[in-house]
């Protein structure tokens, strides 16, 4: 029984001290501007396309709090001494929470870099005078949201032979069209570059 009171009160005690500590970390990237700074490379463009305000700040918190809580439902299962539970996040739930948190960072920054970058080629596709300024931007932009959702996945470690194989077909069908397009848009140029040659070569002999 006394376990007992004292595995709640260390739960208690950690969601408090949880969501103090998520808020004060909320707090602190919110002073130093990470928001200001993550809007000017397309946050806030990307929240208004899905529809929800994101929060670089917000993130850190919420990822700050549930690192606590975690511990804290550690904490409360050695208190019981619940030796399964324990080396169960020990071994699995703290090791897979940094993937987790890497793989997040991946997702954002990737969404982010994906806004900007798709917006920076539109530009100087723009100023080149060349009409496929849309097309430009959406394939860049898809382009790197596709390998940054491939990078999460892998850094969660899921299906990691699938997404092996599934990045090394993209890859060939990539190389493929980008050859297929190139030989039959090339075509009746490199016919008239080979007809010069001959003609050259039989004047000279």
């Amino acid at each position: 029984m006394p376990n007992l009171l004292a595995a709640i009160i260390v739960l208690i005690l950690g969601w408090l001290v949880a969501s103090l500590l998520g808020q004060l970390v909320q707090r602190v990237l919110t002073m130093i501007q990470l928001d200001v700074l993550a809007n000017r490379l397309g946050l806030d463009r990307l929240g208004a396309q899905v529809g929800r305000k994101l929060s670089l700040a917000a993130l850190g918190g919420w990822l700050i709090k549930w690192f606590v809580i975690v511990g804290a439902f550690f904490a409360a299962a050695d208190i019981l001494n619940l030796d399964n539970v324990s080396n169960f996040f020990v071994a699995q739930v703290l090791p897979y929470f940094g993937h987790v948190i890497a793989a997040t960072a991946i997702l954002v920054i990737g969404a982010v870099a994906a806004n900007f970058l798709s917006e920076v080629v539109r530009g100087a596709v723009r100023a080149a005078g060349v009409n496929v300024a849309g097309a430009a931007a959406s394939i860049t932009k898809w382009s790197i949201v596709v390998v940054t959702v491939l990078a999460a996945l892998s850094e969660l470690q899921l299906a990691d032979d699938f997404l092996r194989t599934l990045y090394i077909g993209i890859i060939a069908m990539i190389a493929i069209a980008g050859g297929l397009a190139f030989g039959l848009g090339g075509r009746d140029h490199a016919r008239k570059v080979l007809d010069d040659m001959d003609s050259n070569l039989r004047s000279r002999s």
